[in-house]
């Protein structure tokens, strides 16, 4: 019975040390086999990476937190499908992105910065006669723009949605596009020209819009970013007449999810667009950007990239149209 009992331990030794063996074989084996694995996987950020200069077009959708002041920004303007409204609608998409890579890449030259190529799109465009809702505003259908955003960020492209809201506020119309707005790639553009009080119509009166509406729009689009842990967005302001931002020494561009700019956006003779350059410059809050429009067809003569870039200060955002 000793005999068995020794038998049946001797046995169970064995196989205890056996399992064992084989354990320790699979392991020495398994460990380069992972090792092999992580060669081929993209490595994390490390304190060593973080610093490296990326040297490539900014992949818009694991965007950095802030596009200025690491980039400029050129863009198309217009509307999709209405040519008169800009250069942006004389094409249909695929063309749109070809022109705005090829226009873009014109002014890399010129910048230390990388150049991002943008659509600056209409979305409520300014009506003569009252609209169905009466508030002199025709809004664009997000069927409409959805293609336009969805192809931009598969090129890279950033796209800014520009409000002309009639007698409707801007908040309220930017709330209306919270859809679009929430992607990574799409800014925000008050066009305060279209921005009418009542008994004032387009084209009869320069709009003008109060501070504090500006401030409560860039609130709320701060709050949109922040529920949706979004990048920072461009929120960009058009101005070429002092009169458009009421009481602009009150303008609050505090928010942490934004980068204010504010656009000169007159047309015409290049010295009548300098003198309204400077005299928007002179008024543009601290750590507010600035920006520029080319004119296509009415800026005798129109400037070229270079002399663009040469303005002082450089503009963040250049915009045809």
């Amino acid at each position: 019975m000793k005999t068995k009992s020794y038998l049946i331990l001797i046995i169970l030794t064995g196989l205890i040390l056996g399992s064992l063996l084989i354990l320790s074989i699979l392991a020495y084996f398994y460990q380069p086999t992972k090792n092999i694995s992580v060669e081929h996987t993209p490595s994390l950020p490390t304190k060593q990476n973080e610093n490296t200069v990326n040297t490539e077009t900014p992949k818009l959708d694991t965007a950095a937190q802030s596009i200025l002041p690491g980039s400029r920004l050129i863009a198309l303007y217009g509307s999709p499908g209405i040519p008169a409204l800009g250069v942006l609608g004389e094409q249909p998409i695929d063309q749109s992105v070809k022109r705005i890579m090829d226009l873009s890449s014109q002014y890399q030259q010129y910048s230390t910065e990388k150049i991002i190529p943008t659509f600056e799109i209409i979305t409520t465009v300014a009506s003569a006669g009252p609209t169905q809702n009466g508030d002199y505003s025709s809004e664009i259908d997000i069927s409409t723009l959805k293609p336009w955003v969805e192809i931009a960020k598969q090129n890279n492209i950033y796209v800014i949605l520009d409000l002309q809201p009639g007698l409707a506020d801007f908040t309220s119309q930017a709330k209306l596009y919270e859809e679009l707005l929430s992607q990574p790639n799409v800014g925000l553009a008050l066009d305060p020209e279209w921005r009418l009080k009542p008994g004032q119509k387009h084209m009869k009166s320069i709009g003008s819009v109060s501070a504090d509406e500006i401030n409560a729009t860039a609130n709320w689009l701060n709050d949109l970013c922040i529920r949706n842990n979004l990048p920072k967005k461009l929120f960009l302001i058009h101005q070429f007449k002092l009169s458009m931002i009421e009481n602009q020494e009150k303008l609050s561009p505090t928010q942490q999810n934004l980068n204010w700019l504010i656009q000169m956006d007159g047309l015409g003779a290049q010295a009548t667009k300098l003198q309204t350059w400077h005299t928007i410059l002179d008024k543009v809050p601290d750590n507010v950007n600035v920006g520029w429009k080319n004119f296509i067809d009415e800026d005798k003569p129109m400037l070229t990239p270079e002399q663009t870039m040469q303005l002082k200060p450089k503009p963040y955002y250049v915009s045809y149209q």
